[in-house]
């Protein structure tokens, strides 16, 4: 059997070690338009940071030895073509036809099984000026290689990245915090990591970005990047100019189909990828993709969409070898597991965001927020913040979200999550869920329990959330209407309550006398640190007949974490 795979990062190489390994007498080809393969694209933002301090370091195994050409044909078996173009596919005649970049020389290349793991290519907005010297994407090594040389010789005064999901945010860090770089951000929706998380976090997020030095722009309408002399020198929205000598367009990327819309594969017109079943094959049951130049199924939502990540390349890639050797291997969907570092915080989720639930037609979901130590708070090193997006009327869980400092603790509860969701679970499962515990590791009863325990509580209406918007507007606004009950020590809620009028001060301890003073025709906006004593505070009013009881989830913790002027 021979066996052409056609692009040798993530997919490609996966695919074709594993069928070596299963069928070490199958006969592989490897082809690949670029000079470097095989190499961990997801550690370019730090290359730039220095963290990987070596281009090679991205192209080398656990073992230290780079994976080349050399190698693949040494320690592997299998042959591998660089700087080799697949141009045309002829499914009749089962034969691809190539061109050498460095000579033009062509080939036509006979297969029995055709892999096709030709990724993406950056999406490059419809601006003036992107093509002027200085504005880069960064996609590949080379990308990296031409910023990093600029950043090493100082060309770099003042960069600027449009577009605020994962690259955007790992790569104003590598500017800010490992070159000392004043960085812009421009972002054309109203938060970060739009469609990946909820405000009430994103808002987290942006803060941490502002603290750190970065000028963060959202709702950015870009009119264009400004360019003297054909170099960069800002760029234009309709609120105003940002000087920059550096660009980096972080906006996305799309499928790359060529090859396989030339061939007559079928792709997506909704997604713009490659079609193929759970087993990876294309319309052509000879022919297999994968990697980030297909579509895949999303498990919470059912649909197809684009999940290019390297660790789901990887996954579909040892399907594809499988199958070719014979077997049954299946990629069933994705559940959009994430993770990323952003300067000292680690963000991550899974499962969909509550705009994109509500947009998905589930008309009653919303969310649960809790904010707690990851460990015991005698071991703690800080706060997280867990989100749970869910269905108020089934219980049903669609997403989980999470934002603290650097450390294990968000992977690890994403990494609980995510296994989680692919058995569609409850609410209750969440409350019911037995994780393991102890002081230096986790609390004791972990944050899934806890973010559970909220959700429960808000289906069957213990309490009525607010949102901090709200409050913080009407108590700008002076409401008459509105009065804040603070449960906090009198030394925490001092500031607040000698700034306000409406911003009273009822200490937990004793408050459950205390409140029954409160007036009945107000509402009352039961505050604490983070919301542990305010709950239990609201279900006191409830059982004294009070109505008009709300709580903000989060407490003021949240609030200041948005940079909100709370105290």
């Amino acid at each position: 059997m021979r066996v052409l795979v056609i692009g040798a990062v993530a997919c490609g190489t996966r695919a074709a070690c594993r069928l070596k390994r299963l069928r070490p007498d199958a006969e592989i080809l490897m082809i690949d338009q670029d000079q470097y393969i095989s190499y961990g694209g997801c550690g370019m933002p730090y290359y730039l940071t220095g963290d990987v301090s070596h281009i090679d370091e991205l192209r080398r195994t656990t073992f230290h030895a780079i994976r080349d050409e050399r190698f693949f044909k040494e320690a592997k078996g299998i042959e591998v073509l660089t700087r080799v173009k697949a141009e045309e596919i002829d499914r009749r005649k089962k034969t691809v036809k190539v061109r050498w970049l460095d000579t033009g020389k062509t080939e036509e290349i006979g297969y029995d099984k055709l892999v096709l793991a030709t990724g993406t290519k950056p999406k490059v907005p419809p601006i003036p000026g992107v093509d002027l010297e200085g504005v880069h994407t960064l996609s590949n090594l080379h990308d990296a290689i031409r910023i990093k040389e600029k950043l090493v010789k100082g060309e770099v005064k003042n960069p600027l990245v449009i577009g605020a999901g994962f690259i955007g945010l790992e790569v104003v860090e590598a500017f800010g915090e490992s070159w000392g770089l004043p960085v812009t951000l421009l972002e054309y929706f109203p938060q970060v990591l739009p469609r990946l998380i909820d405000p009430v976090l994103s808002r987290i997020i942006e803060n941490h970005l502002r603290k750190k030095g970065v000028k963060v722009v959202l709702n950015a309408r870009i009119k264009e990047i400004v360019g003297k002399n054909g170099k960069v020198v800002g760029v234009r929205t309709e609120d105003g100019f940002y000087p920059a000598d550096l660009v980096l367009l972080a906006t996305g990327v799309i499928p790359n189909t060529d090859l396989a819309k030339q061939a007559g594969l079928l792709v997506s017109p909704l997604t713009g990828g490659i079609v193929v079943n759970e087993r990876m094959q294309t319309s052509d049951p000879d022919i297999y993709a994968g990697g980030d130049c297909v579509e895949v199924v999303h498990l919470i939502t059912g649909k197809r969409m684009l999940m290019p990540q390297g660790s789901l390349a990887n996954k579909q890639g040892r399907v594809i070898g499988t199958n070719l050797a014979g077997g049954y291997a299946r990629f069933k969907g994705t559940i959009g597991a994430f993770i990323l570092k952003c300067f000292d915080m680690s963000i991550g989720g899974c499962g969909i965001s509550l705009g994109v639930a509500k947009a998905e037609g589930f008309v009653d979901a919303t969310y649960a927020l809790n904010i707690q130590h990851e460990r015991a708070h005698f071991f703690s090193i800080g706060c997280s913040y867990y989100n749970l997006v869910f269905d108020k009327r089934t219980g049903k869980v669609l997403g989980f979200q999470s934002v603290g400092p650097y450390t294990d603790g968000t992977l690890a509860r994403v990494h609980a999550m995510s296994t989680l969701l692919l058995e569609k679970p409850s609410v209750a499962d969440l409350v019911e869920l037995e994780l393991a515990y102890s002081p230096p590791f986790n609390t004791a009863l972990d944050p899934i329990n806890v973010v559970g325990h909220v959700a429960e509580n808000l289906i069957f209406e213990r309490f009525k959330p607010i949102e901090w918007e709200e409050v913080l507007r009407r108590l700008r606004e002076r409401d008459r209407d509105l009065l804040i009950v603070d449960v906090r020590t009198p030394e925490e809620a001092k500031e607040m309550v000698q700034r306000y009028p409406n911003w009273i001060n009822l200490p937990y301890q004793g408050a459950k006398e205390a409140i029954k003073t409160l007036p009945k025709d107000k509402d009352l906006v039961v505050v604490c640190s983070v919301g542990t004593r305010s709950y239990e505070v609201v279900r006191w009013l409830k059982a004294e007949g009070y109505t008009r009881v709300f709580m903000p989830m989060g407490g003021v913790v949240l609030a200041k974490s948005w940079g909100e002027d709370v105290r």
